[in-house]
């Protein structure tokens, strides 16, 4: 499977998307218009290791929320993650069974990588 979970009002999100000229054949699922369920989330954490790996800490609401100062489990990561969408670390590439979290340098690079082998 080939597929990038990203939120469309994002503007680095768009630029990384530009950016990659990703091939035809990727699934793109902007996650504010079609909610990530249970399933996906389960995918992605089997490929990421944790929840908390998929879990952005640089979230205006994780702030907000005083989230810093508690002490989040897995199954609070899950939790927030499907409850706002806004958690998920993005944009999230799904490769076949390589997953790419989050917008790095590296992480971009490490994508183009895949794409060009």
């Amino acid at each position: 499977m080939k597929k990038v979970y990203y939120l469309k009002t994002c503007s680095t999100c768009i630029r990384i998307l530009k950016e990659l000229n990703l091939p035809s054949d990727f699934i793109l699922q902007d996650i504010k218009k079609e909610e990530i369920t249970a399933d996906q989330l389960e995918q992605m954490k089997d490929l990421a290791g944790s929840y908390e790996a998929l879990f952005s800490k640089r979230a205006t609401l994780y702030k907000k929320m005083d989230l810093k100062n508690q002490d989040l489990s897995e199954k609070d990561y899950k939790h927030y993650i499907l409850e706002y969408y806004t958690f998920l670390s993005r944009p999230v590439f799904i490769i076949d069974d390589a997953i790419f979290i989050g917008n790095s340098k590296a992480n971009v690079e490490a994508v183009k990588q895949v794409l060009n082998a």
